[in-house]
């Protein structure tokens, strides 16, 4: 019972005592190098040399070389034996063998469980700790007091002070974004979504209203979602949890309820303009059917893209569209955390989606971004996906709505909780432990 528990709380425990990452990091490096030595080959290593740049220590990832087994990620045995892709590349995408060489560079230390990002106009980013603090980030490193004024949050298991948004107007309207673990009594509790306007020294929050809030709510600490992401039209997509027990999960097919949803909504409160019609449904849906979304980003075809966390062998990449089922718990790639099969085993069936890819095995996936950038030239268009589990960041190639090929860079990294990319083309992300970072990846000189 405790190691499904633990399984199945892959999205907020660290894979190791946070005073040990470092150390653990050190000694993986070391390892692999050795390996490497070994066999005669350049396997893939941590390099040894660190730099300082603006006085973060930097340091300097290789994959020359993928050279060997231990390298190919597509070569590991799967969760769930048996299970055929419905699609060509919907999974085990051709490995994507370049040549890149990144830096990193730590940015802020000391965050608590960091969970998501936004980056404001002057450079400086917004990164919520999930305990319930709101912080503002420097260009320099510097971490300010957690901002006032947000409502408390239910920071037990996932819970907490999930992700944050903010606007192209932001400069003018200084409105901001914030989606939560809301307390609803008695032990429930359930994803809410909150705006407020942050003040001129980025101190407080004032006139914070919540302009949605999951029903119903429910006695469980797990599967809140949830990420936020403005449509170009200006409509908020909010994904949400289906809160995991056998109970609640089976409202992710019930639509007269928020469990297991994609939602759209206007930015001010209520259901967005121009959402589905869904018969008997609640009229923010846009998608049902979903287990744990933490990953959602506007692809460059303007359409919603998200990542959702499945079970043993399931974790989805998918497109979702207005008004449609993605299947869950009905039909899953993947079987449940004890071995044994979701529901039924199918994995397809009439009037439920497929999903765009799928990871067997998982790869625990949190955080979502679209590079678009001018640093990496040949990444432009690629989706990059944090993962916790794995502990890298994946990048897939895509065409005509489909994946090509899949990369796997800076493993050993960290709990990579959240994917963005800045405005000046660098990567930034957020790494999940006591001890969280946000790290910026550039091309190595």
């Amino acid at each position: 019972m405790r190691r499904n528990l633990q399984k199945a709380l892959w999205g907020s425990i660290p894979a190791s005592p946070p005073w040990a990452t470092r150390g653990r990091r050190a000694v993986a490096a070391r390892a692999v190098m050795l390996a490497a030595a070994m066999t005669g080959c350049s396997l893939f290593h941590v390099g040894p040399a660190q730099a300082q740049d603006g006085g973060a220590a930097s340091q300097i990832w290789d994959l020359a070389s993928r050279r060997g087994a231990s390298r190919d990620f597509n070569a590991a045995p799967p969760n769930a034996r048996g299970q055929k892709p419905a699609l060509p590349n919907q999974t085990r995408a051709p490995v994507i063998l370049d040549d890149v060489r990144l830096q990193t560079r730590v940015i802020a230390t000391g965050l608590e469980h960091p969970w998501g990002m936004a980056e404001l106009p002057d450079g400086r980013w917004l990164v919520t700790e999930r305990p319930g603090r709101l912080r503002i980030v420097g260009a320099d490193g510097g971490v300010s007091q957690p901002v006032k004024g947000l409502p408390a949050v239910d920071a037990r298991g996932q819970g907490g002070l999930l992700d944050v948004a903010v606007r192209d107007d932001f400069a003018k309207s200084r409105k901001v974004w914030w989606s939560f673990a809301e307390p609803r009594g008695d032990g429930a509790s359930a994803t809410a979504v909150a705006t407020g306007v942050l003040s001129p020294d980025g101190a407080a929050m004032s006139d914070v209203r919540v302009i949605f809030r999951q029903e119903p709510p429910w006695k469980s600490t797990l599967h809140f979602g949830s990420r936020l992401a403005f449509a170009p039209d200006g409509a908020l997509f909010v994904t949400t949890g289906e809160r995991s027990y056998n109970e609640p999960r089976k409202l992710a097919q019930d639509v007269t309820t928020l469990l297991g949803k994609v939602v759209r909504l206007d930015p001010e409160g209520g259901p967005a303009r121009g959402n589905p019609q869904i018969p008997g449904g609640r009229p923010e849906i846009w998608s049902w059917g979903h287990r744990n979304l933490q990953s959602a980003a506007i692809g460059p075809d303007g359409a919603l893209w998200t990542v959702e966390h499945g079970p043993r062998g399931g974790d989805e990449l998918n497109r979702p569209q207005a008004g449609r089922n993605y299947g869950w718990p009905v039909i899953t790639y993947g079987v449940e955390y004890s071995g044994q099969k979701v529901g039924e085993g199918r994995t397809r069936q009439e009037g439920m989606e497929q999903p765009v890819y799928y990871w067997d095995p998982v790869i625990a996936p949190s955080g979502l971004a679209f590079y678009d950038g001018k640093l990496f030239p040949t990444w432009r268009g690629s989706a990059l996906v944090g993962a916790l589990r794995d502990e890298s960041l994946v990048r897939l190639t895509m065409a005509e709505g489909k994946v090509t090929g899949e990369a796997r860079y800076l493993k050993g990294i960290g709990r990579v909780r959240d994917v963005r990319v800045g405005r000046d083309g660098a990567i930034m992300l957020l790494t999940d432990a006591s001890d969280g970072e946000l790290i910026r990846v550039t091309p190595a000189p």
